[in-house]
């Protein structure tokens, strides 16, 4: 296959300064709970972009200063000799591949922590942060100096280690620059405060400084926020006057321009909320102004819209952050013209939560090897050949889990996969997902499967299909995986209580569950409805809007402080209440719902049950709990002489019929069995490599043999031809 004429756009090297990009593909600074603290696994999730054909490949937020502590959320550092040790591996990893290695630098300023340093640190002005909640000192001109000079010598560690791109970051979230820029942090009466020009003058200052001390060995990138996005006020940096005045006094200092628009939340701009690349009108205001190539994000994933912003000359360069964490090989399979083989990012934020969940580690819903290319070893594209390839394997249910699973073994070229639901398609669960209010594009973790075990001529995918614990026995599988999936609890058991719902069994007329309402297709009565949520994720939200948009008046009780607490990890939060703010919906958080009967529900507090509460609604929707489907499984594992007689060797269970989680965590789940499938006892993780210092352990021991447990020798088979479209 060759590269689709329509897509060529996007192979033409650009000229970035010093440096030339081998096509117009950007992997943007993103956050990956990796930093410093785990160099191994940092230098293979970035050198698996390079391998997969991005030009250029950065780190996430880089501190230069000790002052520019975030714990526990974890960054890049380039403070001392021991950071420099530690990302050196990113860089020749990212070399290996042919690819440019970029670093942003960044100084939080309030919106730092300092929680493991114990430091203060400096802001244009005395302002407390309402993403930390921490405040700052007021710098001075010596303070200023002395941060520049902390940007001069980070610079200077990385063009010594061998990084070819160093962004100087002004942007929303973490960066002492934008907080210059922006009125809203930036009250100073000095040469430093009050005009455009003055409020650029500190940006200015460290780029010139910057590019003295890298010469032309570095190209310079100037990250910038275009726009506050969500703010009117008198305060805000907009982008037709601030915006395109910040680009007209910096231009001739940079060499390429990475442009954000809005806040964080809206940055990462999730699905259910945005469209891709939404952010073209704002960078098109500045783009006559900008003389030297701009990269930005935009969720890219359909080669047909890159290629339409690059010839439109709106951006010259594509980046991404999440779709390159759901397929690093993006560019080779454009290249390819395998454009049918990317593995589209749905735009859910899993991998924005982890870390904003406290710096934990990245998780991808699409792509369960994300992180773990170096821990586990496990390759996106790359496949290891098993000793056991004839073997029978039959795998009961098609949700996430056992999708990903019986693709990874058709991969890994096992000869006789049976891949079977009783429904009338694969999915499981996401199927009827994905028709709630925003989450059509979640509806891709489905299609992307769905082709590629198509393409597997030794996978067969039985649907319409109901297994009982007989039809298991007689299938002929040596080894048997259960994947029946979780259903939401109707008993109204929830983590609060650990108790039924009084009345729900009396009145069942009354009490209804998602599946109730999105599978059953069940009429909920009434007018008034009460979704009672304790997931605290997208569901109860999801379930409120959809009952609302459907002429319900809804009331959504959750027994936490925040409705929807986790969706302010997806970034996702403001943007849901201010839709069900819109739609009429009452939000009632702290209050735990205890009893339900016709016209009257009734519940108290959280942190007072004496304070009672009561709710006329005619219905109640119940997102409480799910519980697993395991019924198939238990009742196989009892018996182990029916299975013995019936020559099933293994009998093992994965995804949501093990524990109900996030959609993301059952992929993954599915696909490490698949990986591990040929071990002792595949029920049982392998060990993987645990990047932690240990006094009196040299260097190999964090590699050796771990490294040989999972080679990534790639299966010999041939696949069918499949023209691009």
């Amino acid at each position: 296959m060759s590269t689709d004429p329509r897509h060529a756009p996007l192979f033409e090297p650009i000229t970035v300064g010093p440096k030339t990009f081998r096509n117009r593909f950007y992997v943007a600074p993103h956050c990956s709970g990796l930093g410093v603290e785990y160099p191994g696994a940092q230098a293979y999730l970035r050198g698996m972009r390079a391998e997969g054909g991005w030009a250029a490949v950065n780190t996430e937020y880089c501190a230069v200063d000790a002052e520019s502590d975030d714990a526990p959320w974890v960054q890049a550092r380039l403070i001392d000799r021991r950071d420099e040790a530690n990302l050196s591996l990113m860089v020749d990893r990212v070399h290996e591949f042919g690819a440019l290695a970029g670093v942003q630098l960044v100084y939080m300023g309030p919106d730092h922590t300092g929680f493991v340093t114990r430091l203060p640190a400096g802001g244009p002005s005395q302002m407390t942060s309402a993403m930390s909640g921490h405040s700052c000192y007021a710098l001075d001109k010596n303070d200023i100096r002395r941060i520049q000079r902390s940007y001069v010598d980070a610079a200077i560690r990385a063009r010594d280690l061998g990084f070819d791109l160093v962004q100087v970051a002004a942007r929303e979230g973490f960066s002492l620059p934008l907080q210059f820029l922006w009125r809203y942090w930036n009250h100073r009466t000095d040469e430093y405060g009050g005009s455009i020009e003055n409020r650029t003058r500190f940006w200015r200052e460290t780029i010139e400084q910057v590019r003295e001390a890298v010469g032309t060995d570095c190209a310079i990138v100037a990250g910038l926020c275009l726009d506050q996005f969500s703010d009117d006020s008198e305060q805000a940096f907009k982008v037709a006057d601030d915006g395109v005045a910040v680009v007209e006094l910096l231009d001739g200092l940079v060499d390429l321009w990475d442009m954000q628009v809005g806040h964080l939340e809206d940055d990462v701009s999730s699905s259910r909320f945005f469209e891709p690349f939404w952010q073209r009108s704002y960078i098109e205001q500045v783009r006559p102004y900008a003389t030297k190539p701009i990269a930005a994000v935009g969720r890219f994933t359909d080669p047909e819209l890159m290629a339409r912003a690059v010839k439109d000359g709106v951006i010259d360069i594509i980046g991404a952050a999440r779709p390159a964490i759901a397929d690093p090989f993006i560019p080779t399979k454009i290249r390819e013209g395998r454009a049918d083989d990317i593995r589209e990012c749905i735009g859910c934020n899993i991998c924005v939560s982890r870390f904003n969940n406290g710096g934990g580690r990245i998780v991808c819903t699409q792509n369960a090897t994300v992180g773990e290319e170096y821990r586990r070893g496990w390759h996106p594209e790359r496949f290891n050949p098993s000793e056991r390839a004839e073997d029978a394997i039959l795998i009961v249910g098609a949700g996430p889990a056992g999708m990903e699973c019986a693709r990874v073994l058709g991969e890994r070229g096992f000869a006789n996969v049976h891949l079977v639901e009783r429904e009338t398609g694969i999915g499981g669960h996401v199927n009827w997902v994905s028709q709630l209010p925003g989450l059509r594009t979640w509806r891709r973790l489905v299609e992307y499967r769905e082709a590629q075990l198509a393409k597997l001529n030794n996978v067969t995918v039985l649907t319409g299909t109901s297994m009982g614990v007989d039809d298991v026995l007689e299938y002929g599988a040596q080894t048997v995986v259960v994947a029946t999936g979780a259903d939401w609890d109707g008993s109204g058991t929830s983590p609060e209580t650990h108790a039924p719902l009084r009345g729900a069994a009396e009145h069942p007329e009354l009490v209804f569950t998602p599946e109730d309402l999105m599978v059953r297709a069940c009429e909920v009565p009434g007018d008034s409805v009460l979704v009672y949520d304790c997931d605290g994720y997208f569901m109860g939200s999801s379930i409120a809007e959809k009952l609302a948009m459907d002429g319900k008046q809804v009331t959504l009780v959750s027994p936490a402080d925040q409705i929807g607490s986790y969706l302010f990890f997806t970034d996702e939060g403001g943007h849901a209440m201010h839709a069900l703010l819109e739609l009429g919906v009452t939000l009632v958080p702290s209050h735990v719902v205890t009893s339900v009967r016709p016209g009257m529900i009734t519940g108290h507090h959280s942190y007072h049950p004496g304070r009672e509460m009561s709710w006329s609604a005619d219905s109640i929707v119940l997102v409480t709990q799910r519980r697993s489907r395991n019924d198939l499984y238990e009742r196989l594992t009892a018996d182990p002489e029916a299975l013995r007689a019936h020559d099933v060797e293994r009998v093992l269970r994965i995804g949501d019929c093990v524990e109900p989680r996030v959609i993301a965590e059952s992929v993954f789940d599915g696909h490490r069995l698949a990986r591990e499938i040929d071990s002792p006892n595949p029920a049982e993780p392998l060990p993987f490599i645990r990047e932690q210092r240990i006094l009196g352990w040299h260097e190999e021991d964090y590699d050796g043999e771990l490294r040989g447990l999972i080679p990534l020798t790639p299966v010999s088979r041939p696949r069918p031809e499949v023209a691009p479209r």
